[in-house]
């Protein structure tokens, strides 16, 4: 597995996000390096899904007093991400901002959010062509490297409707690629999926892991493939770390009951 390094890529400073009343994120405090694959565990609700989608700007930190003083920021590649700097003082990012800093995070979600009126090669050129303003030859060889990575080249020209399931979750997977990522966001991609179906998505997600040096934050119930591709693991509950460690500790020696009570839960199901 390519190395990681010592410098966050992502660091999460004392972040708050809640839901009217509902608390979901309480103070939370994290870094992740370049290149480190990091997983995060946890029951439905504990917080999960709602760090990559703050990290893809679908969802905004809930706003302390004075940021810069008492943290509630997110910052990627050393700047802030979640606001920006004016007058020496953090605020609360604007769209414009948020739109130019979100171009080096990819995300792919549980539902493929493929396009279904266009064919798979136009599925993975669109945003490349509008965001990355490359050519439409630019565009196109591009992705058909990644589709034939992902083991699609010869479905180029179908739509997606005409797919299983997992080779629409790979053609998902190259479109993310596609815009030259350092920090791939991976919501239980394989959830939506027939069992028979999960270990192409898998195996796909391990070649990428092994062969790059692309930052993953993943979700997944796969407590298999995050043993696999993981640097770290987090285990989270109510908003909070509850405990992390190497797979191999997390997986054959929880410290924390809360860990050990989930992971029975989940490896006997």
């Amino acid at each position: 597995m390519p190395s990681q390094t010592t410098d966050p890529i992502i660091k999460f400073d004392r972040v708050n996000k809640s839901f009217g009343d509902l608390e979901v994120l309480k103070g939370l405090s994290f870094e992740i390096g370049a290149g480190e694959r990091v997983t995060l565990i946890g029951p439905s609700g504990s917080g999960k899904t709602t760090i990559l989608r703050l990290l893809m700007t679908l969802e905004l930190v809930t706003p302390v007093k004075h940021p810069d003083e008492n943290g509630g920021v997110i910052w990627v590649e050393g700047a802030p991400y979640s606001h920006m700097e004016k007058g020496g003082k953090l605020h609360v990012a604007s769209e414009r901002y948020l739109r130019q800093r979100r171009q080096k995070v990819g995300m792919v979600f549980q539902q493929f959010n493929l396009f279904p009126n266009m064919k798979v090669l136009r599925n993975v050129t669109e945003a490349q062509v509008h965001t990355l303003k490359r050519s439409k030859e630019e565009a196109e060889s591009k992705a058909r490297d990644l589709l034939d990575l992902v083991g699609l080249s010869d479905k180029v020209d179908n739509y997606p409707n005409q797919l299983s399931g997992g080779q629409q979750q790979r053609v998902a997977i190259a479109r993310a690629l596609a815009m030259d990522p350092d920090i791939l966001l991976l919501d239980e991609v394989t959830s939506a999926l027939d069992p028979e179906l999960v270990a192409d998505v898998l195996g796909v997600l391990r070649d990428i892991a092994d062969t790059t040096n692309i930052t993953m934050l993943i979700v997944t119930h796969e407590m298999g493939f995050a043993k696999d591709v993981s640097n770290r693991v987090m285990m989270f509950d109510q908003g909070v770390i509850v405990e992390e460690d190497t797979p191999d500790r997390i997986f054959s020696d929880p410290q924390e009951v809360r860990t050990q009570d989930f992971l029975r839960a989940v490896l006997s199901e």
